[in-house]
């Protein structure tokens, strides 16, 4: 059951706090609660449950604003309660009327967080800090059109109301005709990286000893249920099994023969081991002792099994679909040909920069050619804007047949130079271009590089699917609104030397 609470923003006035005083309201947190639309988070969170029974769910604010704080300060979950009991600020960032010294939440419920609040959720919201951005933005520019009109009417003075009116009709160009919209505006900046997921680095010996071991403590648990029907418990061999895993691990070195001889020891030992569990599954065995988490492995471990067979078979290196993780089954290998790291593992994020805002065009766990997203990102930045993008700048895998004829359909420019042979009347204007896109493109990767230095988007710490896609979401939104409060910051930084100024002037 939820109950939803559009109550609005409360007062820094009306927050109690037992000890006295009042919060400031220059606190960043109290600054960023001003900021994000919580009315429009609570309307998109209702959806999510259907049932008017049971127990009340935490409110919208609560899970949302929770999950911001976890993001942005690098909490884990149960620090992140932690921090919200022992601060106001919090508090009231999270829409209390009040300091409690109160759990909110049990650390536990973050995890339910995450799957409410989905990537797309998380987008939606972006999409609406930036419309009401421009509601306000169009009201501002409204207000000061009218009173420039109101000016000038008052400097004609005497005129009468037929005489202004005839001299308006007379000149389309006064201030009372607004302007046109424009088509194309500002630009669009394109690239994709890689967020790695928290795994151990796999290998083929690893992953097949770790497969091993979690089939023993299987047969362990359906051992008991017939044991009656078996003389002996079936043998696994496990001390041995060990033994190879470790006589291959110690090797500094280790040779290709060596290897595929451990690989080979490996799959004859899983083979073993599954063998044994659907014998037990034939004579009377419950799968169902085994719990959600060691059944799901189970059935993880079956297609590790048949990839790594038909890799050993076929004396090749790819598969399709290939799993390197047992825990996290949806998670790939993603070439990237960096030389930190030619392979990570994690999910591929495809993102579109616009002054300084970033979005998650496409998430992917099997590697995609970024290119694709191009279209996709250009309708977004329409649907966000009202306008297109003058030109897009992305790297050179961008600049292809297809994209570059979309964006001339569309009268966009796009960046990086013509497709086929150089021409030998390539102009000083032509390269000057080239570098400025390629200067302007840096923004790209520092905004990468701050996300995964600062923010934690090189490790990602969730382990289900939707979970890490909701993280990766959450990371680029709080970004985009520490951007936002450090832009207020400055103007009113600015303003105050301004008005420290005049105060010297005058005296």
């Amino acid at each position: 059951m939820y109950r939803a609470k559009l109550s609005g923003q409360e007062y820094i006035s009306n927050f109690f706090l037992p000890f006295g005083g009042k919060l400031s309201a220059d606190n960043r947190w109290v600054k960023l609660s001003k900021l994000i639309p919580w009315d429009f988070i609570e309307k998109e969170y209702l959806k999510h449950f259907k049932a008017r029974d049971g127990q009340a769910a935490k409110n919208a604010r609560i899970a949302f604003g929770a999950l911001y704080i976890k993001t942005k300060c690098g909490y884990s979950d149960y620090e992140t309660r932690e921090q919200i009991m022992e601060n106001p600020y919090l508090q009231y960032f999270l829409g209390f009327e009040g300091y409690t010294d109160e759990p909110p939440f049990d650390a536990s419920m973050m995890t339910y967080f995450r799957k409410r609040i989905s990537n797309d959720f998380i987008q939606s919201v972006m999409d609406q800090v930036i419309q009401v951005e421009k509601e306000n933005q169009e009201k501002a520019d409204n207000a000061d059109k009218k009173d420039d009109s109101s000016n000038s009417d008052d400097k004609q003075g005497g005129g009468s109301s037929n005489d202004s009116l005839s001299n308006n009709d007379a000149n389309p160009q006064s201030e009372h005709h607004f302007e046109a919209q424009p088509t194309h505006k500002g630009k669009l900046l394109l690239d994709a990286t890689c967020t790695p997921a928290d795994i151990h680095f796999p290998t083929d010996v690893w992953l097949l000893d770790t497969s091993r071991e979690v089939l023993e403590q299987i047969i362990d648990i359906l051992y008991p249920q017939v044991r009656d029907k078996y003389t002996v418990k079936p043998r696994t061999y496990r001390e041995n099994a060990h033994s190879d895993y470790m006589k291959i691990t110690k090797q500094r070195r280790k040779s290709k023969k060596a290897v595929r001889r451990a690989i080979r020891r490996q799959l004859g030992y899983v083979e073993r081991d599954l063998g044994h569990i659907k014998g037990l599954i034939a004579n009377g065995a419950d799968l169902s002792v085994l719990g959600k988490v060691l059944h799901r492995k189970l059935l993880v471990i079956g297609e590790i099994y048949r990839q790594q067979k038909h890799i050993f078979d076929n004396h090749i290196h790819k598969v399709d679909h290939r799993i390197v993780s047992i825990s996290q089954p949806h998670v790939r290998p993603i070439k990237r040909g960096k030389a930190a790291a030619e392979t990570e593992f994690g999910a591929k994020v495809a993102i579109s920069l616009v002054d300084g805002d970033a979005f998650v065009d496409k998430t992917g766990w099997d590697n995609f050619n970024e290119e694709e997203c191009l279209e996709q990102a250009i309708q977004s930045y329409f649907r966000r804007y009202g306008y297109y993008p003058e030109c897009v700048i992305g790297d050179r895998i961008y600049n292809n047949r297809g994209n570059r004829a979309y964006c001339k359909q569309l009268g966009i420019r796009i960046s990086g130079p013509r497709l086929g042979r150089p021409k030998a009347d390539e102009t000083s204007a032509d390269k000057r271009q080239a570098y400025e896109d390629s200067c302007i493109r840096n923004a790209v990767e520092g905004e990468f590089g701050v996300g995964k230095r600062k923010y934690g988007l090189d490790r990602i710490m969730a382990k289900l699917r939707e979970t890490s896609e909701a993280v990766i979401g959450m990371h680029f939104l709080v970004m985009n609104m520490e951007r936002r409060l450090r832009l207020l910051f400055a103007l009113i930084f600015k303003w105050l030397l301004g008005s420290l100024g005049r105060v010297k002037f005058a005296a």
